[in-house]
Formats: C-alpha cells, sequence, structure tokens
C-alpha cells in the first residue's frame, strides 16, 4: 500500500509546476499497464482465480479473504485446490482494461465501472457484479479556501479521481452536477478532473502546492486528508444518494459459468469474511493494516470504520439511483430494469437494490 511516503509532497512541489503534466504521465502509465495486461491469455480449468483490486479501507474484506485463506478454504468444500493470484490496479479504467483482456477474473471497483462495462458487454461477455464490498461514503475534498460547493470549482482547479468520467468518484461528480444544474450538464466539471491513485492524491492535497485543489476520494485517504486543516468536505456521497455500495466485484458470464465451483467458492469466501469484518471491526483493522502494510494506527483506522456509517456486506445497496441516472443522460445505453439486471443472481449476496 504506497501510503503518503515521507516527503512525497515536497516532491510534488519541486517537480510539477503544472499538474497537467503529471496527470498526462499518469495516464499514460496505466495505458502501458492495461497495455501489459492486455496480452492473449489461454482459458484456464477450475481451481484459479485472479482478482484485482485497488486502494483503500473499501477493500478491507478481501483483505480478510487473502489472510484467512477463505478462498482455498471453501475451495476445498468443493474439492478444489484453488489458486489465488491477488493484483493490485488503479482505476476503473485499468481494471475493466483487465478484465476484458482476460488479465483477471475478479474485477474490484466502483459501481460505476461496472455499470460501464456491463453496458457495453451487454449480450455479448455479459459482464455482470458479482457482491458489493460494503457500504461507505466518499467525500470530495478541497484545500482551496474558496470552494464550498461544487458549484465554486473554477478552471484554475483540478479534482483528483481514480479514472476519469468512469470512476464512481467521476459519476457522483457528474450526478452532484445534474442535481446543481440539470441533466444536460451532468459531465459540466468533468474537465476539472484528473486521474491520479488515491495514495498520491492525499499526498498532493495535504502538501498544496499544485494545480490539484480537490480530490474525490475514499476511507481511510479522505479521513487522512482532513487531518489537514486546509482540507474540507465539499461533498459527502450519503448525503447526496444515501447509504449505497460504491464498491464492488464483478466478472463476465463465462468466467461464472466455465467455473462454477471456484466462483461459488469465492463468494462464500466473500460472504464470510463480511460476517467477520462487521461483527469484529477490530480485527478487521489489525487484518487491514496487516495485509496492506498501511501507514495508519490502529486507533486511527477504528475511528473510521467503528461506526454505523461502514457496513461491510456483500449485498448491494442503493446502486440502482446512479444506473438510472447515467441511462438517462446517455452514458450507459441499456437501461436496466432494476439492480438485479447488473448483478448476477445469487442467494449469497440477498436481496439488494
Amino acid at each position: 500500500d504506497c501510503l503518503l511516503s515521507r516527503g512525497l509532497g515536497d516532491v510534488y512541489k519541486r517537480q510539477i509546476p503544472r499538474f497537467g503534466r503529471l496527470a498526462s504521465g499518469i495516464a499514460f502509465s496505466l495505458s502501458l499497464l492495461a497495455g501489459s495486461l492486455a496480452a492473449p491469455h489461454v482459458a484456464h480449468a477450475e481451481g484459479q482465480i485472479r482478482i484485482a483490486e485497488q486502494f483503500g479501507i473499501v477493500y478491507l474484506l478481501l483483505n480478510v479473504v487473502r489472510d484467512q485463506g477463505l478462498i482455498e478454504k471453501h475451495g476445498k468444500a468443493e474439492g478444489l485446490d484453488i489458486k489465488v493470484d491477488w493484483r493490485q490496479l488503479s482505476g476503473g479504467s485499468a481494471v475493466n482494461d483487465a478484465l476484458l483482456s482476460g488479465a483477471i477474473d475478479i474485477a474490484g471497483a466502483g459501481i460505476g465501472p461496472l455499470l460501464t462495462v456491463w453496458d457495453r458487454t451487454h449480450g455479448r461477455q455479459n459482464v455482470k457484479g458479482v457482491a458489493s464490498l460494503g457500504n461507505f461514503p466518499y467525500y470530495l475534498l478541497s484545500n482551496n479556501p474558496k470552494v464550498k460547493t461544487i458549484a465554486d470549482f473554477t478552471d484554475k482547479d483540478r479534482i483528483a479521481v481514480p479514472a476519469v468520467g468512469v470512476s464512481v468518484q467521476s459519476r457522483f461528480l457528474q450526478y452532484a452536477a445534474a442535481k446543481q444544474w440539470g441533466d444536460k450538464q451532468f459531465n459540466r466539471l468533468d474537465k476539472y478532473t484528473v486521474a491520479l491513485p488515491h495514495p498520491d492524491a492525499t499526498a498532493s492535497l495535504k502538501a498544496g502546492g499544485t494545480e490539484l485543489t480537490g480530490h474525490f476520494s475514499n476511507p481511510p485517504f479522505q479521513n487522512q486528508a482532513l487531518e489537514n486543516p486546509d482540507v474540507h468536505v465539499v461533498l459527502d456521497t450519503y448525503k447526496l444518494l444515501g447509504p449505497n455500495s460504491p464498491t464492488v466485484l464483478y466478472a463476465t458470464e463465462k468466467f461464472r459459468n466455465d467455473n462454477p465451483k471456484t466462483y461459488k467458492a469465492f463468494v462464500a469466501a466473500l460472504a464470510e469474511a463480511a460476517d467477520f469484518a462487521q461483527k469484529d471491526k477490530g480485527a478487521a483493522a489489525d487484518t487491514y493494516i496487516r495485509v496492506t502494510g498501511a501507514k495508519i494506527s490502529r486507533d486511527e483506522l477504528l475511528k473510521i470504520i467503528d461506526n454505523e456509517q461502514f457496513q461491510f456486506t456483500v449485498t448491494p445497496t442503493n446502486t440502482y439511483p446512479l444506473a438510472d441516472f447515467l441511462h438517462r443522460v446517455g452514458a450507459i445505453k441499456n437501461k436496466p430494469a432494476s439492480w438485479q439486471d447488473y448483478f448476477f443472481e445469487d442467494p449469497a449476496i440477498g436481496q439488494g437494490s
């Protein structure tokens, strides 16, 4: 977990007089990464699974699954010795590229990237959601004292998101813009956004001194950024939409059909991890720190997750309003009738919304 490495803020000040060049460089690097993952992969048999996660507490269930060997445990119950390959990427675009190229089997990203790839593969690869990773509030932050609401951002500001236009943070920003100015201007703030991984964006926002004055973040990065008194919350997604599942896991229909035992073991492992994390957030915090190596104290982490707003559950919650919005503004062509259109049916994930 490349969290807030010492002196990173100073490096940003010395090397990035114009933030646009930074965004371009990172976008290019991510393109190379996606390209490297796009090499043809031979379909594998039951008993192997490759999982892509990103940064933050929202992926804690995967940390528990990994730490406790739960996929392997449930695989043995199915008569399989499952080999698990863990990968870390940044941004929904890179994750979707990896999934469609066959480089990964399970994608971890926001509900925004899921809806995008569901729409684009509808009737073909048929990518759908596997499960939620829980319900968490995401904050849009700024270190610009003039920015009190999204209406205060100008062309002098830059807002970091994991993937421009596709990430769930970008989609939340578009949803907020549509509420502010109407559906026809839903993408009004897109021109101010730049792609940057959460750890790097947090470091830059805290340090100041660059064009990056905003960051649509997630926990624990948003909480760490708020340690700087110059950083404040501009938008809270729970106030925007209510409690919701911003981050999910998804896969292709082919992987699910070709690997039913492996898929079943994965979902069972995830459900066990959710039960563990929800019942014992102290143990969950210990797991996160141990697996990721995050530079955060146990007490600080518990302050973040040990509250009623954080719910570790595999059941998708309140995802449909964003899906309906994206179809309404033309961001996705296919209109889902309900959340069940873009999630695989599975009793283990319960009745979502």
